[in-house]
Order: structure tokens, then C-alpha cells, then sequence
């Protein structure tokens, strides 16, 4: 029988003693082969985590996560669906305005156009009489800049009493004998802090535009010449968004310094004012930036732990999480759980909310009508509770023990609950903390370009800089018109209210 089995002649005429010793080789090799298959599928397991991990890297865009639209072009990425019902191709919706060229009532320039040569008749069209005009044509142009230089004459007189006296000299006109005017210093400020050009393009834009050569070390400098004569500026922005009843705070990385060393942006917001700083991601960088340890009103902001910091958070009257970072982080939790039906019902809710609320505060409501929060509210908590049975934590200590971020997520939704439909209670809060990225986005275009900045003073400099002129656009400002205001000596001023 054993013979068989093991397929080894001869073992019919094996002793007992032969026989034993066969089977402890046989359990030997077999415990052998029994801990080699333990480890293998101890490496499966854990090239099936890695693999998973991967697949969930490589499975983040815009969509399910806070990188920005620019990455989901990479290669591998993968481009979010858009979400049923948000309408068809792109492009202009039905309905809404257009922005073609306007006809303009009262033309600058009025040129007519007569006809010239001989009639068939031979007669000179010139001797015709005129009609009126048949037909018109408008074209929108800009005039070629060229440079103009303006030598201004301080001449000296003498009274008959015998005394001097010396012409003033302008005040946007500097002390030094030859020197740039306000136009064109206003020029490259504008180029390079809000349109991103780098210096050494900045020159050659303005020597190709207007004929003048301004050098890079000129236009270098002029950040530093213009951020200090905004410091008093973005004091008042500083305090006017301390005073504000709702602000969003986000941060964003930056490569500055000879070194490239990362640093981070930080960002405090309202729909009236912006203001930016330079510094870490950590406690000593958010208490020098000084907003939110002196913030009163309802701070807007992502699941970021330092937001939260009771450091920072003394003053708050509250905290609104941003509902976009959920939306994001239920859609990978849908891709992380196919079949599950909680992260779109979670979803779904979270949206009628956002769009009830949006209806409410285009209406003057001070608050979403319980009729339209409840059942909503109702959809979500019952999408959370089915995702907590279905998703239990990892087993361990909270201190050392990984929890999948769709239960984490789960258990914010049901912690927090307070924090995350505060803007149904009040719709003067904002639901999302879009604002804030908007505000953060032109520094990621920086980046893109330049690569890194070279300073760290001069990347304050610049922050400075954006803070004012975000600033004056969000009050309906023409930006060139406040940077030449700020260069000669005036800078446009937010109006001293509490923001909203």
C-alpha cells in the first residue's frame, strides 16, 4: 500500500525500522515544503498589498484625490469620469451669455471710405453725390507701445530780492538723472507676479513690445521695491480677514531657495481679500502666519490635522471641513470598494445638500429649509452606517495601527457631522474650500514654470506682491492700475469693513 503511494520499489520487503526512519524524512521534507509555502504566501500577501497600493497611487487624479487636473495628463494616469448628469461636450452651455465682440455707440476714430475712379459713364466719382454711409465696419485694436523718454527740467530762478529757487521735482519721477517711469516698473511687476513670465523673457517681452531695455537685475529688483510699499497693505488684508465671519486656509508646496529646499505657501481667504506667506507645514509656521491663532469667525479648510491643532483653534467659532476633499475622497473610496453602494449615496447626499444650500443663499435664506436638510441628512448618516459594518477597523493600537482611508474617512463623516453640514445651518459659510485653491493655483502655474525660485526673500517678495493684487481683483480693481499706484508711493487700499 505504501509502495504504491509513495511509488518506491522494494518498500514491501522494508523493515519496520527502514520504514520509520522513511517517514521522519517524508515529515521533514514536508515540514520543509509546508514553511516554504508559508513564506511565499507571506510574500504574495504582501506583493498583493504593494500591487494594491500601486494601483491606488497610480489611480489618483483630480477626481478622487486633491492633485491638481494638470497631473491626470501624466502617463499611466488615469482621467476622472465626469459625473452623470453634468451635461454634454464641452464648451458654451445653451442659454448663456455670449461674449463676442460688442458694436461700440461712440467709436474713438470715425475714417470714411468714398469711392474712387470713374463712373461707367465716364463721369469722375469724386463729383458723386453722397448718400450717407451704406455699410460700417468696426475693428478693435490696440496701438504699438513704444518707449518715450521725458527729460524733465528743474530750472532754477532768481527773485529780485536775490534769492534761488530751484523747480520741484515730480514725485513719480526718481532722484537719480536717468531712470525708469512708473508705467514701465509697473509693467514688469505685472508680467512677472501675475502673468508668471520668468526675468530674462520679462526683458525681452518689454524691449520687443516698447523699445526700452530694462535690465533683469532692474526688474529683479523692482519686487522688492514694490512688495515694501505694500507692507501697510497687506496689514489691513491681514486684519480684515481676522475680522471675517467665514475664511478658507489651504497651504501648497513651493521649491524655493538656492537649495531648492521645499517649502510651503499658506493661504488665508474671504471673497474680499487674500493674503500669503512663505513658511512650513507645521505649528510654528501657522502661528507666525498669525490668522488663525487670532481667527474668530468659521475656518474652511481640508482633513489636515494641524487645522485642528488646539494651538491654533482657540479662537474659532467653529470649523467647516471642505466638502470637494469628501467628495474626492468618497470617489476613490467607490473605486476602492466596487460593489459598495455607500460612497455614492454618502455622495449624492452631500451634493443636494451643497446645491440646497447654494438655492438658499441666492435666495437671502439664512439657512437651508428643514424640509429639504432632513432627508437629505437622513441619506447620508444611513450611507455611513452601512460603511462602518461594512468596513470595520484594522484590529490593533490606535497609536500604531494603519486604518484603511475609506474608515477614517467613514468615521470623520460620523465624528464630525457638525463640522461637515455647517453650511446647512448657515449659508453664509461656504460648503467648499474652492475659493482658497483658486487663490493658490496662479503659485502651482509659477512653479510649473520656473521650476523653483531662487530666493527665499524674493519668493516673499512675490507673496507680498499676490496677496495685493489678488486682493484688489477681488474689489473689481484693474490690477496694472494698482501696481502703479503702489510704485508711486499711493497703493490702492481694501475699504476697512468686515469681509463676508
Amino acid at each position: 500500500m505504501i509502495a504504491d503511494i509513495l511509488g518506491v520499489p522494494g518498500l514491501e520487503d522494508a523493515s519496520r525500522e527502514d520504514l520509520l526512519t522513511l517517514i521522519g524524512e517524508l515529515r521533514a521534507v514536508n515540514a520543509s515544503l509546508m514553511a516554504r509555502i508559508a513564506q511565499q504566501d507571506e510574500r504574495i500577501a504582501a506583493q498583493d498589498k504593494r500591487i494594491a497600493q500601486l494601483e491606488r497611487a497610480l489611480g489618483r487624479n483630480s477626481g478622487n484625490s486633491s492633485m491638481p487636473p494638470s497631473s491626470d495628463d501624466l502617463p499611466g494616469r488615469k482621467t476622472p469620469p465626469r459625473r452623470p448628469g453634468t451635461g454634454g461636450k464641452r464648451g458654451k452651455r445653451p442659454g448663456a451669455p455670449g461674449s463676442g465682440l460688442a458694436w461700440s455707440a461712440e467709436p474713438d476714430r470715425v475714417l470714411p471710405h468714398y469711392p474712387g475712379g470713374s463712373c461707367g459713364c465716364g463721369t469722375d466719382l469724386g463729383e458723386a453725390a453722397d448718400e450717407g454711409v451704406a455699410r460700417s465696419h468696426q475693428v478693435h485694436d490696440v496701438p504699438l507701445v513704444t518707449r518715450t523718454i521725458t527729460q524733465h527740467d528743474l530750472h532754477r530762478v532768481r527773485c529780485a530780492c536775490g534769492r534761488t529757487h530751484v523747480g520741484v521735482r515730480p514725485e513719480d519721477v526718481q532722484g537719480s538723472p536717468v531712470s525708469y517711469g512708473p508705467n514701465l516698473r509697473a509693467l514688469v511687476v505685472y508680467l512677472m507676479v501675475f502673468q508668471h513670465v520668468p526675468v530674462e523673457r520679462c526683458a525681452r517681452l518689454v524691449a520687443d513690445l516698447t523699445g526700452a531695455r530694462p535690465s533683469t537685475g532692474f526688474i529683479h529688483g523692482m519686487l522688492t521695491r514694490t512688495a515694501e510699499a505694500l507692507r501697510d497693505v497687506v496689514a489691513l488684508i491681514k486684519t480684515l480677514i481676522t475680522a471675517a465671519h467665514v475664511a478658507g486656509f489651504d497651504e501648497t508646496t513651493v521649491r524655493a531657495g538656492a537649495a531648492g529646499t521645499k517649502k510651503y505657501i499658506l493661504s488665508a481667504s474671504t471673497g474680499t481679500c487674500t493674503l500669503f506667506t512663505l513658511g512650513g507645514r507645521d505649528i510654528a509656521s501657522f502661528a507666525e502666519f498669525g490668522v488663525l491663532p487670532a481667527f474668530t469667525g468659521i475656518a474652511v479648510h481640508d482633513r489636515y490635522a494641524l487645522y485642528d491643532h488646539p494651538s491654533l483653534t482657540q479662537s474659532l467659532a467653529g470649523h467647516q471641513l471642505c466638502c470637494s476633499h469628501l467628495l474626492r475622497d468618497l470617489a476613490d473610496a467607490a473605486e476602492s470598494h466596487p460593489g459598495q453602494h455607500w460612497p455614492e449615496q454618502i455622495s449624492r447626499a452631500l451634493r443636494g445638500l451643497i446645491r440646497a444650500a447654494n438655492t438658499a443663499r441666492d435666495h437671502a435664506l439664512p439657512t437651508v429649509a428643514p424640509d429639504l436638510a432632513d432627508p437629505l441628512i437622513l441619506e447620508l448618516r444611513r450611507g455611513v452606517r452601512v460603511g462602518l459594518s461594512v468596513l470595520p477597523r484594522v484590529p490593533g493600537p490606535a497609536s500604531t495601527t494603519k486604518q484603511h482611508p475609506g474608515r477614517l474617512l467613514l468615521e470623520c463623516l460620523r465624528d464630525r457631522e457638525d463640522d461637515v453640514l455647517r453650511f446647512a445651518v448657515d449659508t453664509r459659510i461656504w460648503p467648499t474650500n474652492n475659493l482658497s485653491e483658486r487663490d493658490l493655483r496662479p503659485h502651482k502655474t509659477q512653479q510649473k514654470i520656473s521650476g523653483r525660485l531662487q530666493s527665499e526673500d524674493i519668493t516673499r517678495d512675490r507673496l507680498t506682491i499676490r496677496s495685493y493684487i489678488s486682493t484688489a481683483a477681488k474689489h473689481g480693481t484693474d490690477i496694472l492700475t494698482a501696481l502703479h499706484q503702489a510704485i508711486t508711493g499711493n497703493p490702492w487700499m481694501p475699504p476697512a469693513t468686515m469681509p463676508t
